[in-house]
């Protein structure tokens, strides 16, 4: 059997919308009481503790839109969101692969790749210009994907 180190590293961008795994691809799914059009409008509502703030994020017409409601809202931001963020997000996309066998099927087809979030300006959620960030979009993709297959071997 090859070692991770041994295939190519899996690229993408939490900004594709139409790949799967991305973080903007439109694969609705319902968590904390309510449906999110996609990963990135549940990850963006979820800053803020004010529902009405959240319903607005939520309703907005693209992950786009939702981004730019959080980011025009940021005085609002609930204070721990550093430290929640992550877990915000590992949810999101655990649950969107449980409620899309597709998306599930896609993030496995990766096997033992390093799956890497290209974003070239992000350097905690992608590899920033230089490919030193943190790939924590990456990071997290991967943690699901291991999960996933724990699952999958019960």
């Amino acid at each position: 059997m090859f070692s991770a180190d041994n295939l190519e590293p899996y690229y993408l961008s939490r900004t594709d919308v139409n790949h799967p795994l991305a973080s903007c691809s439109k694969f609705g799914f319902e968590l904390d009481d309510a449906n999110w059009p996609s990963v990135e409008h549940y990850y963006q509502g979820m800053k803020f503790e004010d529902p009405a703030l959240r319903e607005e994020v939520r309703n907005a017409a693209h992950p786009n839109k939702a981004q730019k409601l959080a980011a025009n809202n940021k005085r609002s931001i609930r204070k721990d969101w550093k430290q929640m963020r992550e877990v915000v997000m590992t949810r999101a996309i655990y649950i969107k692969c449980r409620s899309h066998p597709e998306v599930a099927a896609a993030l496995l087809a990766t096997t033992e790749q390093k799956i890497i979030e290209t974003s070239q300006y992000d350097y905690y959620w992608g590899c920033g210009r230089d490919g030193l960030g943190h790939n924590t979009f990456g990071k997290v993709l991967m943690a699901v994907r291991s999960k996933l297959r724990e699952q999958q071997s019960v």
